[in-house]
């Protein structure tokens, strides 16, 4: 049974992670409002995943809004750093939220680190003003590579090749980062459940 929405929000002040919802849901023909337009807070992450995280972030603008809400949690998940950045991945970007300072961090604790191999998370919750909630997660394995490539994307994507690729996230179009990333085979499970009315 599929869900029905007119109206959804996207609970989130990224204007790049914005723009790929909005390219990701346009097959709907839904209308799409931001948190960020709407001066909606931003609610302390205090999860302990990032499902947890993504629950979180849309419910809170769902209770301050009353509208049908998306919100995504992800991140880098470099293995020989036992996972991390993870839930910390925007943080490692210090207070300036530059992802080349996350970068650069995630390079200096590799130190000399042979195994290079990571992945991009992604969980999105949908929440409905009725209580009905979806958890939906995608996931990109790959490596990261130094220095970073590319100045497409946003965040880490330059810094992230997808296991069978030669280019970074940050070399690739929209559409050939959007037909394998982790945001992008989440929204794919997201689409199956949605229908515009």
């Amino acid at each position: 049974m599929p869900i029905l929405v007119k109206k959804l929000l996207i609970a989130t002040h990224n204007k790049g992670k914005l723009h790929e919802f909005q390219t990701l849901l346009a097959p709907l023909g839904l209308e799409v409002l931001c948190a960020g337009d709407l001066n909606l807070p931003e609610p302390e992450e205090t999860g302990a995943t990032f499902a947890d995280n993504a629950l979180l972030k849309a419910q809170a603008a769902m209770e301050a809004t009353g509208l049908p809400t998306l919100a995504d949690d992800s991140g880098l998940c470099v293995n020989a750093l036992s996972g991390a950045p993870a839930l910390h991945t925007a943080r490692w970007c210090g207070p300036q939220k530059d992802p080349m300072v996350g970068m650069a961090r995630v390079q200096k604790e590799l130190g000399g680190a042979t195994d290079r191999s990571a992945y991009f998370i992604c969980v999105l919750a949908l929440v409905l003003p009725k209580g009905q909630h979806e958890l939906i997660e995608g996931r990109c394995t790959g490596h990261i590579v130094w220095p970073p490539r590319g100045t497409l994307g946003h965040g880490y994507d330059p810094f992230f090749v997808p296991d069978g690729h030669a280019h970074t996230f940050g070399e690739m179009s929209e559409t050939e980062k959007q037909a394998i990333s982790h945001r992008g085979h989440a929204m794919e499970k997201l689409l199956a459940l949605l229908a515009a009315p």
